[in-house]
């Protein structure tokens, strides 16, 4: 019978058969206590604030199952790509973390034995440390504003990253390395595929090019929906893609990589939850097992970066699934009966495709139209000259809003949702929204200003959680629709939800979470306004990661939506059908 090691080495052959699936992270010894991580990683303490050895403020609240960097405004690093040699400085690894390698390494193959790969465990990727250093927005922006300056910085995080697994690989001399990079969310690309590739692709190959090069097996995390550079992964060396989240289509995905990747997840944080039963743990995995794991080079687990779940029996059952569905294997995976063929679905069809954004279409003459079209593109200067001269020709503020800059945002939002634009586009335009109606507000006051908005939403991360990324798209994609948004920010508690609902007269609660363990404070939101009385004058909004339209019935909530763009089309709805605040 094959070890858990000898499966794992056979799944990585383009024509794997393998005695049975494997049980999650079995095969992995994950070394998480060498001297590099020690160095870098080992101030991390539950309920404290921290900084590290590249400067970067960092928060692991008591009740959070993470670390997340602190770095906005003045917190950053790097507060101006330009200068970025002035402040950003590797961490000098070669010098401090001599010491500890052969107990370690010592350590490392006694736990792995016959049966498991020593995996040597390396976080905050490439991408990772760059908005670690500067925070996510100004990362993404600068791709499209700075890109001679963002190029060397991530070449210079590059030369470390390959300073830093060199002398990994020759102390601890593992047979995997497990490196972490997020690329971006569980629908969508952070960037375009073409802006992935030419500043992330090559730094990449070489990165896991000598990984390969030493003989290490290559696994590259990232929860994430990433069909439209699948391709490009296999091409750059991964091997393992660790973290594949369900919403990427496994089945499609196995049969368009034909064993180029073996896919190792889908089994999402959904169902790490503490009120989540056995009982739906396993229809779940079940059915993840029985969709997966005939089309082969799958490793079923969880999709996190590390093993285990944040609550204990969510394992105990994904195991048991996978268990019970190996005891069913009477014969070798070729005599079973063939997978139907699958082609990829029109989602992943079209991301790997990359059709062409609506929102590069040509505009016609009609000025509002050439409005609309400078938005979407993200020209500034254009867009504030298109303003004027609309302005100049008699043009009303309101229908300049309405009719130009609203209307291009609904075009983005759309392009949005669809996978045709991505992060760093919304958040440039977002900039040319917010400089356009600073312009249109004087002219707005003799037009009954106050109509310049459907409505007013409070909006923020929910408590113990301090991920912004898709609140803060919520926001941008709310204001260009017109709403009036009071952001709170991360880690509010259902209280300052309700209070500032109550404040500012609030026809919109909109609450995100990436975390599981968080979730439930969204129950508490709802249950506090029908305590308060304004249940009935209220609408509340949740949306995340682990969030489902079924756990939205479950607490009484209102609206589930997927993206940004669709949070702000339900939101703009609801206040002009029930309109309140200002």
């Amino acid at each position: 019978m094959q070890t858990a090691k000898e499966i794992f080495l056979e799944m990585l052959k383009p024509d794997a058969q393998p005695e049975r699936q494997l049980k999650q992270y079995e095969a992995l010894h994950m070394c998480l206590y060498d001297p590099i991580n020690a160095y870098l990683r080992g101030n991390r303490k539950r309920g404290t604030v921290s900084v590290d050895r590249w400067g970067t403020t960092i928060s692991f609240p008591e009740d959070a199952p993470g670390a997340m960097p602190l770095n906005h405004g003045n917190m950053a690093v790097c507060r101006d790509i330009t200068r970025w040699r002035e402040t950003v400085h590797a961490p000098d690894i070669e010098s401090a973390c001599t010491e500890g390698w052969d107990e370690c390494r010592r350590k490392a193959r006694a736990a792995a034995g016959n049966e498991q790969l020593v995996a040597g465990f390396m976080g905050t990727g490439i991408f990772e440390q760059c908005h670690f250093l500067m925070g996510f927005e100004p990362t993404l922006t600068n791709l499209y504003e700075h890109p001679d300056e963002m190029h060397e910085l991530i070449e210079y995080i590059t030369e470390y990253r390959l300073r830093y697994v060199k002398m990994f690989i020759d102390n601890l001399q593992p047979d995997v390395i497990f490196s972490h990079d997020d690329w971006g969310t569980k629908d969508a690309l952070f960037m375009k595929p073409d802006m992935w590739r030419e500043f992330f692709k090559e730094p990449y190959r070489r990165f896991y090019g000598y990984i390969r090069s030493r003989g290490c097996i290559a696994v590259h995390h990232a929860d994430s929906y990433l069909v439209p550079i699948v391709d490009d992964m296999a091409e750059i060396g991964i091997q393992v893609w660790q973290g594949t989240l369900p919403e990427n289509d496994i089945p499609a995905l196995q049969r368009h990589l034909n064993g180029k990747l073996v896919l190792m997840g889908g089994m999402g944080a959904a169902i790490d939850r503490q009120d989540i039963s056995g009982e739906a743990i396993l229809t779940y995995a079940r059915k993840t097992l029985s969709t997966c794991c005939p089309g082969g080079h799958f490793i079923p687990s969880i999709t996190y970066g590390v093993p285990g779940t944040v609550f204990g029996h969510v394992d105990q059952y994904i195991d048991q699934a996978i268990d019970e569905y190996n005891a069913k294997l009477h014969a070798p995976s070729f005599n079973l009966p063939p997978v139907p063929r699958r082609v990829l679905g029109d989602k992943a069809a079209s991301a790997i495709e990359e059709a062409k954004p609506v929102s590069e279409e040509e505009p016609g003459d009609d000025l509002l139209d050439r409005i609309s079209a400078a938005l979407c593109r993200g020209q500034q200067k254009k867009l504030l000259a298109l303003c004027s001269q609309a302005l100049d020709e008699g043009f009303a503020a309101q229908e300049i809003l309405s009719d130009g800059l609203v209307k291009g945002m609904n075009k983005l939002g759309d392009d949005f949702s669809a996978n045709r634009v991505f992060v760093p586009e919304m958040l440039i335009a977002a900039r040319c929204m917010s400089a356009a109606t600073e312009l249109l507000k004087p002219h707005m006051v003799g037009e009954g200003g106050e109509s310049a908005t459907v409505g007013s939403a409070v909006i923020g991360t929910v408590r113990g959680d301090m991920h912004d990324i898709g609140k803060n798209l919520v926001k941008i994609m709310m204001e260009g629709s017109g709403i009036e948004v009071y952001d709170l920010g991360t880690d509010v508690s259902a209280e300052q939800f309700i209070e500032t609902a109550v404040e500012h007269d609030c026809g919109i609660i909109a609450c995100s979470s990436l975390l599981t363990t968080t979730m439930n404070e969204m129950r508490r939101v709802v249950s506090l306004a029908q305590e308060k009385g304004i249940r009935q004058k209220v609408r509340i909004l949740i949306g995340g990661a682990p969030i489902s339209q079924s756990f939205c019935d479950e607490i009484g909530a209102d609206v589930y939506t997927e993206d940004a763009g669709a949070a702000a089309r339900a939101a703009v709805e609801i206040l002009r059908a029930c309109p309140t605040g200002k």
